[in-house]
């Protein structure tokens, strides 16, 4: 019971009484609807003595306390003193903050400081209504137990932990922070995992200590019985200006891994990947004015085998990304440098030494207003400096630069003129290595300077039916694309970073430049027609896009499966349907025609109710674009179809929940993940069963299936096995 300040004796007594009768002795009795203040304590009962003298008051039938936080205490029988700090009382029962509650034989009452309770029941469930009697969902019963006000503390003696009234598990002493409690130092739960493949069966012992209001610690010992502990903190701190949160460990692993095969069969070893490990992982940002800000992102770990065998997070990527950044924010405009670091994660993919530094990275966009003329002008750079220690090395300077002019016509045709000029400036060596492969092994000075015209017609037809509930729109496109042809890259020696990819779908067939970056651009003449149509009737959506590119020019080195190796594209597409707010299905592909196949195609579908719910998802593509950079000539794994399908099934019914997820490549017959949850929450308590297969194969091995108990009682904290 929260009493707040403490109040005094000689506090006055101020109370409302139906009756009142005095006695000489300096004993007063209110009978009634008695309500008695002194200080910030409040009493009410059916009767109250007071003995002037002492100060003591006795109350009976309906007692109720309430202390200047709002906290009620409810008893058949209280007697208090001290300005109603101290007292004992019988059958007492007390509300506190998130529904806990508290009841016990009988209390003493300390100083205001400290309440001492026999025979203590604690819970934060409701009670049941119709029938008091039963129990809640899960309680705290106990022989002894207190209350420290002072401290914010609940500690019981020689307790048990009821689920639906049954005896679950028996502790000698239990201590939690009261409700009214967001931040204490202290334990937390401990987590006791009786398997795993790595660790065997190990325990963690969490400490949170609140350093102030504003920054906290929590360190973490792991004792394990098939490797050797582990020593982790996390740190946090909300400034005025900024935050800080950064996650660290290290542990003595005692797993040391063999050579092994990977992916493009050449033998990898292992060494570094046990013995004294560790990671940090976080982030940091603050605010230097009210237009610039500056942060960093910080991820490092000593070994992925390490990450795999203590369960860390981003455990099964290929790569660990940081980053350190400067950002500025204008009327208009972005300005961001910035600086990254990969670490390789993947050995058997990919190796440290191929991964690129960028020391530093400058990218600044400006969006103007509408000029006199009608258009807009805007401007974007992204200038940087790559470093590999195995690979191609090179710094580019770059300056792009648009003036669009949208216009309109009294047909409703929809006009969009767009002037663009691309330059870019490369320095270049080692060129003759990854990701390019050039045959020069000497460094060049390069660059292209590309001036692009593009006119755009958008001419939509709309039309009501149903009675004015439904329309449709049938929107032809047209778009006329000049600029100069760019010619060989590779003959010219022209780096590429940003371009390794080339995307041709339904949302890139409208885009000046369909790479993914700047080092490489589309030039020569070509056009783009396609049709959009809408329908929308009684909660009925039909959304349909077709269209393709026409090119007077063939770029030589395209990547393979494109579908622009011909004067007129492959057809691209995108439908998406949604008959009911219960159905929506939306698919996307190119066909080739020239080889009557699909090069490209994937689809979602998500049906169902709360009740019953199913997505799915399905992706293909010839190749696996991934590997063709990795080697000069891509290797046969590069040549492996991509046919991945994806599934999920989920239930909600009242307090409980199920769901099950999986991923398969067809063409491979493996799959890429695979799990579930199975789950029950009501208003005090939580239970999630999760399973999860991880199928990534790093350091020639993978981790076997995890199942995680998580049980959350409400109040007390989440409490973990894992298995």
């Amino acid at each position: 019971m929260n009493i707040g300040a403490p109040g005094k004796p000689s506090d006055p007594v101020t109370y409302l009484a139906d009756h009142e009768q005095y006695e000489k002795t300096g004993l007063v009795t209110w009978s009634g609807n008695v309500q008695v203040w002194q200080g910030d304590h409040a009493l009410r009962a059916d009767k109250i003595t007071y003995d002037r003298n002492t100060g003591v008051m006795a109350a009976s039938g309906h007692v109720a306390v309430v202390d200047p936080d709002g906290t009620a205490t409810y008893a058949d029988y209280l007697e208090l003193s001290n300005g109603m700090h101290d007292g004992i009382g019988t059958a007492i029962y007390m509300r506190m903050e998130d529904n806990a509650k508290i009841a016990a034989n009988g209390m003493r009452r300390t100083e205001g400081k400290v309440n001492d309770l026999s025979h203590v029941i604690y819970t934060a469930c409701q009670i049941c209504e119709t029938n008091r009697l039963l129990p809640p969902f899960w309680q705290i019963r106990a022989y002894n137990g207190t209350h420290d006000v002072e401290h914010h503390r609940i500690e019981f003696e020689h307790g048990w932990l009821d689920m639906l009234g049954i005896p679950v598990i028996y502790f000698p002493v239990f201590s939690m922070t009261d409700p009214t409690v967001k931040r204490q130092s202290g334990f937390l739960i401990p987590g006791i995992s009786p398997h795993d493949r790595y660790l065997g069966t190990y325990i963690t012992i969490p400490y949170f200590w609140a350093i102030d209001q504003q920054q906290d610690l929590t360190a973490q010992l792991l004792v394990a019985s098939r490797t050797g502990p582990q020593l982790s903190g996390q740190y946090r701190n909300a400034l005025n200006f900024g935050n800080i949160n950064f996650t660290g460990a290290i542990a003595y692993d005692t797993h040391g891994e063999s050579r092994y095969t990977n992916t493009f069969g050449n033998d990898v070893g292992s060494a570094g990947n046990h013995g004294i490990q560790g990671y940090v992982r976080g982030s940091a940002q603050f605010a230097i004015d009210d237009h610039w800000r500056a942060g960093l992102n910080l991820n490092l770990a000593s070994s992925a085998n390490y990450m795999r065998d203590y369960r860390i997070t981003g455990y099964g990527n290929e790569f660990l990304n940081s980053t350190a950044y400067l950002e500025g924010f204008g009327v208009g405009s972005y300005t961001k440098l910035d600086t990254s670091f990969f670490q390789g994660l993947n050995q058997g993919t990919i190796r440290d030494s191929d991964l690129p530094f960028v020391l530093p990275r400058l990218t600044y966009d400006f969006q103007g207003r509408p000029d006199a003329l009608g258009g807009t002008f805007s401007a974007h750079t992204t200038d940087f400096n790559v470093y590999r220690p195995t690979g191609a090395r090179d710094q580019r300077g770059e300056l792009q630069m648009n003036w669009d002019r949208p216009f309109h016509n009294k047909l409703g045709q929809q006009w969009l003129l767009t002037l663009r000029l691309d330059s870019t400036l490369y320095h270049g060596s080692h060129l003759y290595q990854q990701p390019l492969f050039y045959e020069s092994s000497r460094s060049h000075t390069t660059g292209q300077v590309l001036p692009t015209i593009a006119l755009k017609l958008n001419w939509p037809f709309l039309r009501t039916f149903a009675k004015g509930h439904g329309s449709q729109i049938l929107e032809p496109i047209v778009q006329a694309i000049y600029a100069p042809n760019t010619g060989y890259s590779e003959r010219d020696n022209m780096p590429n970073e940003d371009s390794l990819g080339y995307e041709f779908t339904d949302s890139t067939l409208f885009s000046l430049n369909r790479y993914l970056g700047t080092d490489r651009l589309d030039g020569g003449l070509r056009g783009n027609v396609g049709i959009h149509s809408n329908w929308i009737w009684n909660g009925h959506v039909v959304d349909l896009l077709v269209g393709e590119s026409l090119q007077e020019h063939i770029t030589r080195n395209m990547p393979a499966y494109s579908g622009l190796d011909h004067h007129v594209s492959d057809p691209v597409g995108r439908i998406r349907i949604s008959p009911s707010r219960f159905v929506d299905l939306t698919a996307r592909g190119r066909y080739n025609p020239w080889k009557n196949r699909m090069d490209y195609g994937e689809g979602l579908i998500s049906t169902g109710t709360e009740l019953f719910h199913v997505n799915g998802g399905y992706v293909y593509e010839p190749v696996t674009p991934y590997y063709y950079y990795a080697r000069s000539t891509p290797p046969d794994v590069y040549y492996k179809p991509i046919s991945e399908l994806s599934a999920g099934i989920s239930s909600r019914w009242h307090e409980y929940h199920v769901s099950v997820f999986g991923r398969r490549a067809l063409k491979r017959k493996e799959f890429v993940s695979l799990g579930g949850d199975l789950g029950y929450n009501n208003d005090c308590f939580g239970l999630d069963i999760f399973v999860i297969k991880q199928y990534t194969s790093i350091g020639g091995q993978q981790r076997n299936t995890t199942v995680l108990f998580n049980f959350t009682f409400k109040t007390i904290g989440t409490f973990g096995i894992n298995g």
